[in-house]
């Protein structure tokens, strides 16, 4: 069987949650199938780390694909030219895009519909764009890779998408990221927090992550707890951080509030193990993965009581409501006060995690691609 894969989020040193999918997955097909021939579909100049065996047949396919204009050109143009081309038995798209234009039978993988969710985070072109092609994405697939239980509802109960057609996978975590011993911990608090616990938030400075009211919860749990603690924020800036500024601005405590801006990968395990507890109080994700992550390292989690958080977290993370200042603020100082309520979340945090791997989501796609 050829079965061509839509590579053009295997980016060398920009490795994000879709590209980290795509890889992750792909890889384990190539090694479960060394009979079939995979055809990686690249939309740039590709780094040889990404063939990972000698049945993959790298084809870059022109124009880069960064912008809706080239998305359309790319997916409708190039992609059905090159699997055409190489007679591709099936496509195999993780990044939640397929082509209309193509007759070869497609597996495509929906991570989250935040577009529906939360319209005015997304930038008006690329707005119209998911609007317009996610509905008839979701209809051409012939089948279709959710990455948790909430989204493979979303999508039934948003475009009517029938249940039988989504199959569902997760994601997995990468296994650096593990417990640390309390002198790991130590160091890692020297070097990033002054030498004091803290709270730990990793993702994109993005609207719809919620950070002006971690920021506003977190200065209120200070003010009423008198706790040392300091809350560290890593990720890039999105657009639109001007409430996340003025949150800042306005904190009483922000001198304890750390924005450490993009942490290297290597880096990322050892900020999230020495962390008092991960604080992902979102307000919609269609996994969460540092949610995962942060069962990995044994870390309790500050989560939000909304979409697929409840789901990765389970019984490993204490629910909030992430409308709620308070909510938020109360869920804070419990974590920080209550030590019982830490080592139970810790002790649920290898159960849960066993539910979630890259050889389940392997798996999964791999079925459905059979």
């Amino acid at each position: 069987m050829r079965i061509a894969v839509n590579a053009r989020f295997l980016l060398p040193g920009r490795m994000e949650g879709i590209g980290r999918f795509t890889w992750e997955v792909a890889r384990r097909l190539v090694d479960r199938f060394p009979d079939d021939e995979f055809i990686f579909l690249f939309d740039r100049p590709f780094d040889s780390a990404w063939l990972p065996s000698g049945n993959v047949k790298p084809v870059v396919a022109a124009p880069p694909a960064r912008h809706p204009l080239l998305w359309y050109a790319w997916f409708e143009w190039a992609v059905p030219m090159a699997l055409q081309r190489h007679r591709a038995d099936v496509f195999f798209s993780p990044d939640g895009y397929c082509s209309l234009r193509s007759s070869v039978p497609t597996v495509m993988v929906t991570h989250d519909l935040a577009h529906l969710h939360f319209p005015e985070a997304v930038p008006g072109l690329v707005r119209r764009y998911y609007q317009y092609f996610v509905p008839k994405f979701l209809e051409r697939a012939e089948r279709i890779v959710a990455v948790s239980e909430y989204t493979a509802h979303d999508i039934e109960l948003q475009y009517g998408i029938p249940r039988p057609k989504i199959s569902v996978a997760c994601n997995g975590c990468d296994p650096a990221f593990r417990p640390l011993s309390e002198a790991e911990k130590q160091r890692v608090r020297e070097q990033y927090a002054r030498g004091l616990p803290y709270f730990f938030y990793i993702g994109a400075m993005h609207p719809r992550k919620n950070i002006p009211r971690l920021i506003a919860a977190f200065d209120q749990f200070k003010t009423n707890s008198g706790s040392p603690a300091l809350l560290l924020l890593a990720g890039r800036m999105a657009w639109q951080t001007g409430e996340i500024r003025s949150a800042f601005d306005a904190a009483a405590h922000r001198n304890d509030i750390i924005f450490l801006g993009y942490v290297p990968d290597e880096v990322l395990p050892s900020l999230t193990g020495a962390a008092l507890a991960l604080t992902y109080v979102s307000l919609f994700e269609g996994f969460g993965v540092p949610v995962l992550e942060a069962l990995h390292c044994e870390v309790p989690v500050l989560h939000s009581n909304i979409s697929s958080m409840p789901e990765v977290a389970g019984e490993a993370g204490w629910p909030v409501n992430p409308h709620s200042e308070q909510s938020i603020a109360e869920g804070l100082l419990r974590l920080w006060s209550d030590d019982s309520l830490r080592r139970q979340l810790t002790g649920q945090a290898a159960a849960q995690r066993a539910k979630f791997s890259w050889e389940r989501a392997a798996d999964v796609v791999a079925g459905v691609l059979r």
